[in-house]
Formats: C-alpha cells, structure tokens, sequence
C-alpha cells in the first residue's frame, strides 16, 4: 500500500544504520565489532575514584576471523 510522506530530515546515518521511505519488504542491518580495554575504561559517574594499580589488556588472539557475519538474515 503506498505511503504518502511530508517532508523529511535526515541528519545522520550510522555506518550499520537503515533510512527507507515507503515500502518494504524486509530491512535487516547488520554489523559487529570486537573492542579491547583496560581496567576502568568504560567507567562513567560523577566523582570515580578508580585504583588500577596493575593492569594488562591481552589482545593475543589467534583466530583469523571473530563474528563472521553470512548471507542475509
């Protein structure tokens, strides 16, 4: 059934992100990523008081491909 659209703005896409207007069958984005971090990265707040005194991050890894991603879902 068609669709009948005002007007539109688009300020940003991510790079796994999707825009249609109008009809559609199936829309499936798909992404993965893979992140290394230390000892209080992802630490948010106000007032942390964080005490990493030794810390190490192994990014060895032997594996030639993480997170295959195939064909369509």
């Amino acid at each position: 059934m068609p669709a009948i659209v005002g007007a539109i703005k688009v300020n940003a896409v991510a790079s796994s992100g999707v825009f249609n207007v109008g009809d559609v069958f199936r829309i499936a984005p798909v992404s993965s990523a893979k992140t290394f971090s230390g000892a209080g990265s992802f630490n948010t707040g106000d007032n942390l008081r964080v005490r990493n005194d030794y810390s190490v991050t192994n990014v060895n890894d032997s594996d030639v491909a993480d997170q295959n991603i195939t064909g369509v879902l």
